[in-house]
């Protein structure tokens, strides 16, 4: 397939998806040196491996789990030109991604409990790893949030309708590696101790 054929229209929507696939394997790469370093790191003597992860890690995950069905969902029904499924859609993956902060601030909570802290004395590299890994997930997340509020804005604007739906794919499309990237950090947390 030749990339430069088209009308100025389909050349940019390529691009689009071009520039938002290549932000996504930068992230992920991201992700892949963060969890190589825990790997690495696992050999230390100073290595917390009875560490128990948060209950709410669990929750928080099938809540994500659940919003990417919901944005899927919703975009689905865009394309069949159902506006009000949409919508319940949207709204439905808004309020589960504040469902999936508010469990991942409990798991933060949970563990600053039982001493487990991000830096300081009382701070390990194991701890200071789940931090880290966490935190960036959400701002992540945040980001795919402000995605979210647009897509909301230009859905309510009636910018989105069977045939022109190139905003809300690339706002889908980041969020299923939000949420697909939040799974594999939770089973890789759950399992390499």
């Amino acid at each position: 397939m030749d990339l430069t054929q088209g009308t100025n229209q389909h050349k940019q929507e390529r691009a689009k998806k071009m520039m938002l696939w290549f932000g996504i394997i930068s992230m992920a790469m991201m992700f892949a040196g963060l969890t190589s370093a825990y790997v690495v790191s696992t050999n230390r003597p100073d290595w917390l491996s009875e560490l128990q992860l948060p209950s709410t890690f669990i929750w928080s995950t099938v809540v994500i789990f659940i919003s990417s069905v919901t944005i899927h969902l919703a975009e689905k029904a865009v394309k069949r030109g159902d506006r009000s499924m949409a919508t319940a859609g949207l709204w439905a993956t808004l309020i589960l991604s504040f469902v999936f902060i508010a469990l991942q601030v409990l798991s933060a909570q949970e563990l600053l409990a039982t001493g487990y802290f991000f830096t300081g004395s009382t701070s390990s590299v194991t701890t200071s790893f789940l931090y880290l890994i966490v935190g960036s997930h959400l701002v992540h997340l945040i980001g795919g949030i402000v995605v979210l509020f647009v897509i909301i804005y230009n859905h309510f604007k009636q910018r989105y309708y069977p045939g022109q739906t190139l905003g809300l794919e690339l706002g889908a499309t980041y969020w299923h590696f939000v949420d697909a990237l939040w799974i594999y950090l939770f089973f890789f947390l759950y399992f390499f101790r």
